[in-house]
């Protein structure tokens, strides 16, 4: 690993430990975790490598391959604050991981993507891979639930993202050959094995060259507006409500969504479409994925695309270009933004069979539309893989 080659060269010695958490897609259940919606996850087998080291003085030291800044800071004085780098994952991680634990080691390390950044959660594999080097120089053993949990807080509280658990819970409790089912209001969740009759497929990754972030982008703002239609609709159907921040689309009958939503503004209303029409095709592809029925379930995928677009209102004018051209390219059995679509990268479904084909028209007929994003614009066969196994 280049992460392993960049150690020794800034340290002079090899690194201790090699820690690593899988990128993800969410084929469905797009925008609905932050609302306690289900969703279908699977881990690839790309992700975030990290070399590391323990320091004893309890130093925290990063570098990484991707951004030029060094981090530092101390395991018992995190600044408080975010400081609007990369690093501030890993300082927020620090800090919900030494609120349940005593940290006396700190550690030096460098990381490694092995894609580009944008709609694969690599914020969440960053902040997990970090967590389990941390957790292995202080002796630390977390359990699943434990781990999700805590690269959660630090993610929300500390970056101040109003996610969901999709990407921490997609980064764990994945296996490889198995659709990843997960019901986030109460995280039970089941792995439902590849079906025999099931057509064979690869995971494509179209990067559209643009570089995205969900700190900065419309991203809480969606999760707000959200929050606004499902606050309205309690108030209009005489449920008990409290808080803004306790209002829940989970909470709230699709009936009283149905008979209401003509009332709501037009955004708010956008909003609650997709996740009550989301919610409906998570769990029609977790059947077809039980039947194996890859035809019905890349359609869902498609269909959930398409409401991203048109009722979560998310998705750069180059995604959407990308989305359009997946939906007419042979072999491509569904598709959509991957993750929050603000820029990043778009996910398929493929038939391997035609691998080729797809990789050299989708490439030519974006281009077409967008040549200045050659050089920039790339495209990955992945596989499915384990989530990160704790210790």
């Amino acid at each position: 690993m280049n992460c392993e080659e960049r150690f020794h060269a800034i340290y002079g010695r090899d690194a201790q430990g090699l820690s690593f958490c899988p990128y993800r897609i969410c084929p469905l259940g797009a925008h609905s975790d932050h609302n306690l919606g289900k969703i279908n996850g699977l881990a690839l087998d790309r992700g975030i490598h990290l070399a590391y080291s323990a320091k004893r003085n309890g130093v925290v030291e990063m570098s990484s391959i991707q951004f030029p800044k060094r981090a530092q800071w101390h395991i018992s004085s995190v600044p408080p604050f975010k400081e609007g780098d990369w690093a501030d994952y890993l300082r927020g991680a620090t800090i919900s991981l030494s609120r349940r634990y005593r940290l006396s080691c700190g550690l030096c390390g460098v990381i490694e993507g092995s894609l580009p950044i944008g709609g694969l959660s690599s914020s969440a594999a960053l902040t997990i891979a970090f967590l389990d080097a941390l957790c292995k120089v202080n002796g630390i053993h977390l359990g699943e639930r434990e781990l999700i949990e805590i690269a959660y807080e630090s993610e929300r509280t500390y970056v101040g993202v109003s996610i969901g658990k999709l990407d921490q819970s997609c980064e764990v409790l994945s296996r490889k050959d198995h659709l990843l089912y997960l019901d986030t209001k109460d995280d039970t969740y089941e792995l439902i094995p590849l079906s025999s009759s099931m057509k064979p497929f690869s995971i494509a990754i179209f990067f559209s060259g643009l570089e995205h972030s969900l700190v900065g982008s419309k991203f809480n703002m969606r999760v707000d507006e959200l929050k606004a239609g499902v606050y309205a609709l309690q108030a209009y159907a005489l449920l008990e409500y409290g808080k803004f921040s306790d209002a829940y689309a989970r909470n709230v009958p699709r009936e009283v969504y149905e008979t209401y939503k003509d009332r709501l503004p037009e955004r708010w209303a956008l909003r609650c479409e997709h996740w009550y029409t989301e919610f409906d095709r998570v769990e029609k592809g977790a059947e077809a994925w039980r039947k194996g029925d890859m035809d019905t379930y890349g359609k869902l995928v498609f269909e959930s695309g398409y409401s991203s677009i048109h009722n979560w209102q998310s998705g750069a004018e180059q995604q959407i270009c990308l989305y359009e051209i997946m939906r007419t390219t042979d072999g491509i059995y569904g598709g959509r933004f991957s993750g929050a679509g603000f820029k990043g990268c778009c996910m398929a479904l493929i038939d391997p069979s035609f691998e080729e084909s797809i990789l050299r028209s989708v490439r030519e007929r974006y281009l077409k539309a967008y040549p200045a994003l050659s050089g920039k614009y790339d495209s990955f066969i992945c596989g499915s893989s384990d989530g990160v196994r704790v210790q």
